[in-house]
This record gives structure tokens, C-alpha cells and sequence, in this order.
């Protein structure tokens, strides 16, 4: 009993250590010449021993600070655990300052199966969500903090996802799924054939289930060559396949239904511009548009313009979920200092942009930072100014300490 006291007790003291440090942002080219260049399995280990356990437990820090009922829901309870485990196996790694051949693999095996201990990360809490709603109700006040809760719990699982996937693609046994990509970047990432391929999956998704979908013209632009043709830059194909696939089933969903009787329907229209400083890829559709007082409900968890899947359904749905497709492609075009913006025209169509950083060294992750501007949020119904509320965002003035000072206290400790 007093063996299991004292490992709460260090348990504690740990996750408070880490959630006082602040996460670590990288570039895109921090990213992909830390793959080519700079980068050993022997460094990656020491800024992923530490760096890991901060992000987990920043945001660790704010799933407890949940309303209590929510905290109660057996599915939350499963995520945090899933947290807590995780963060426990990597603090046993904490110490190794020259790994052996044997603690590198170990760690990278361990990686893997954090990674796929998390896989249903996603559908569990929106599982918990439900839960409360279904047993309790959802008030509005609990809904905005919800609402910021979900993004930043999203955002932080990107992020952790990231250095994990680029970590055992480039030194474990797992295989990088194209020769050319770093890890899971793809330094020539191609554009239009992203969007080809989101498209086509959309399509017989769509094809499937209402026997017809819209035809789609794709035009290329770039501006800084003055050339047209296809446009690559440096990024995440994964990523942003997942925000097209999502922008196209949406698309199409409305075109078709928009146009209920008709064996052809309008085209979908891609533009694909890369600038100086952003690419853009617009998509416009001809589904009947989206109420300006709808608009801003899009990016709303759990808002869907579709029926609710049975839970027996929630896997095999065709072209509608649970309304988390928009919130989370959003997350994905931000989390490297990009966005997507959905513009609209009632009675004709919508126009979605999504917009990248074309330099590499620009495209920092945006990381949610545990702190106490953030913990009022959670006690407070007025809406406080932070990256992931409607608001402009305002720097705290509570300083945390930085990844550098932690990393100096757990060499020296």
C-alpha cells in the first residue's frame, strides 16, 4: 500500500512538473531538414523524452478541468486514461541520457503503440460528449467550453500524432509510404493530385448513396513563377487530403440534394493559386449556399445539416457524421499557421478557401498552452481572448517556463 502511495505521489509530482513547461513549436523546415540533415535517432529520442510528456500533460491539465458530469462519462474517463498511461510509459524513458541500441528501439516500439492506443481518440470523446448530453443535457455556457475545450484537445492530438508518426517513419521499422517523403512530409507535395484523389473518394462515396456526383474542373495558378501547371509546396499530403475529402463530401451533399431530380448536376470547381506568402485552394459548388446566421454553427462540434447516424451506422455513414468533419479540417489548415474560411451565397452556392503557408520556415505549429488564461475559461462564463476562440487572440501575462529551462532541470536534477 505505502509501494502504490508513493508512485501516486511521483506520478503527481511529474505531471505537475511537466504541465508548468511550455510545448515547443516546429517549422515545417525544422521538420523536414531535422529528417534530411541535422537530425539523429539519438536527438530525436532526448527532445521526444520531454517533449512529449509537456504537450501530453498541458493538456491532461485542461481534460480535468471539465465540468464533473462530463469528467464521470465512461467514455471521457477511457480517454484520460489512455492519457495517463501513455504519459507514464514515456516519463520511464525520462532518465536515459545515452540510449543503447535496445532503449531506442524500445522507445519507438513504445510510440507505436501509443499511437495506436490513441487511434480512436476522435469518435471516443465525441462518444463522451453524447453521453452527457444524453443523460444530462448540454446548457449553453457548458457548450462554449466544450467548444474551446475540444479544439485545443484536437489540436494538441495533431501535434503529438506528428512528432510521433515523423519519429518512427524516419528511425523505426515502419516504412514511409512514398520514397520521396520525409517521414510523413512531402518536401514536392503536389497539389492537384491531392485534391484528384480526395475528389475521386468523394465521388464514389456519393456515387454510392444518391447514384450521381457532380463532374469537377480543377485550375492551377502560380503566381510566383508566373507559369501555370501543377503547384507543390512542403506539407503533410495526409492533412490536407483530410480537409478535401471532407470540403468535397460536404460539396457534393449539397449539390446533389440541392438538385434532387436532375441526372446531371453543376460541376464542382477547384482553383488551386499559389502567392508570395499563402496557397490557396478554393472550392465552389452550386449547392444552394448556407444562411449567413448558419454559417458560423458549421465550426460547431456536434452541428451537423444532416440526420444523425445511428450509433450501429457511426463507422459506414456515407457523406454526414457527427458534424466534427469542419472543426477538425479546420484544425488541420491551422495547426501549420494555415486556416480555412467558408464563404457563402444564399439561393446559389458556398465557396470553401483553404489557405497553407508556402514557406516552409513560416508554417510553425499552433499548440494549445495549458496556463491561467486558459484555466478561467473553464470557470468563467465570459469568453476569454485565445487562439482557438472567435476572438483575436491576446499573449497571456502569466510566463510559463520554457522547453529549454525543462530540459536543463532534467539534466541537472
Amino acid at each position: 500500500m505505502r509501494i502504490f502511495v508513493r508512485l501516486c505521489r511521483s506520478f503527481k509530482a511529474q505531471y505537475e512538473l511537466y504541465a508548468g513547461y511550455n510545448p515547443s513549436p516546429l517549422s515545417l523546415k525544422r521538420f523536414t531538414e531535422f529528417g534530411t540533415k541535422s537530425g539523429s535517432q539519438d536527438a530525436s529520442f532526448h527532445f521526444l523524452q520531454k517533449e512529449l510528456p509537456v504537450r501530453l500533460a498541458n493538456i491532461m491539465k485542461e481534460i480535468s478541468l471539465l465540468p464533473d458530469n462530463l469528467l464521470h462519462m465512461p467514455s471521457v474517463s477511457l480517454v484520460m486514461n489512455w492519457y495517463e498511461q501513455s504519459f507514464r510509459e514515456l516519463i520511464q524513458f525520462e532518465t536515459a541520457s545515452s540510449p543503447s541500441e535496445k532503449t531506442l528501439n524500445d522507445f519507438a516500439d513504445m510510440l507505436c503503440h501509443i499511437r495506436n492506443r490513441h487511434s480512436n481518440v476522435v469518435e471516443t470523446m465525441a462518444q463522451g460528449i453524447l453521453e452527457l448530453k444524453e443523460a444530462y443535457g448540454i446548457e449553453s455556457s457548458t457548450e462554449n467550453r466544450i467548444q474551446y475545450f475540444l479544439d485545443r484537445f484536437y489540436m494538441s492530438r495533431i501535434s503529438i500524432r506528428m512528432l510521433i508518426n515523423q519519429h518512427t517513419l524516419i528511425f523505426g521499422s515502419q516504412l514511409a509510404t512514398h520514397p520521396r517523403h520525409i517521414g510523413c512530409i512531402d518536401p514536392n507535395c503536389n497539389v492537384k493530385h491531392v485534391v484528384e484523389d480526395a475528389y475521386e473518394n468523394a465521388k464514389f462515396l456519393c456515387e454510392q448513396y444518391y447514384l450521381v456526383a457532380p463532374d469537377l474542373h480543377i485550375e492551377c495558378k502560380n503566381a510566383t513563377d508566373k507559369v501555370n501547371g501543377d503547384v507543390s509546396i512542403v506539407y503533410v499530403p495526409s492533412h490536407l487530403y483530410h480537409m478535401l475529402f471532407e470540403l468535397f463530401k460536404n460539396a457534393m451533399r449539397a449539390t446533389v440534394e440541392y438538385f434532387p431530380k436532375a441526372t446531371e448536376v453543376p460541376r464542382l470547381k477547384v482553383m488551386i493559386c499559389k502567392g508570395v506568402e499563402d496557397l490557396t485552394i478554393k472550392l465552389s459548388d452550386q449547392g444552394g449556399g448556407i444562411p449567413r446566421s448558419k454559417l458560423d454553427l458549421l465550426f460547431q462540434y456536434m452541428y451537423s445539416t444532416a440526420p444523425e447516424p445511428s450509433r450501429s451506422d457511426s463507422i459506414s455513414a456515407p457523406l454526414a457524421g457527427y458534424g466534427y468533419g469542419l472543426p477538425l479540417s479546420r484544425l488541420y489548415a491551422r495547426y501549420f499557421q494555415g486556416d480555412l474560411v467558408l464563404s457563402t451565397v444564399e439561393g446559389h452556392g458556398t465557396d470553401a478557401h483553404i489557405y497553407l503557408k508556402v514557406l516552409s520556415d513560416e508554417a510553425n505549429e499552433l499548440l494549445p498552452v495549458y496556463n491561467r488564461t486558459a484555466s478561467k475559461v473553464y470557470h468563467s462564463d465570459t469568453p476569454i481572448n485565445d487562439w482557438s476562440s472567435p476572438q483575436p487572440w491576446s499573449p497571456t501575462n502569466t510566463p510559463q517556463r520554457s522547453y529549454s529551462t525543462l530540459a536543463h532541470h532534467c539534466t541537472v536534477r
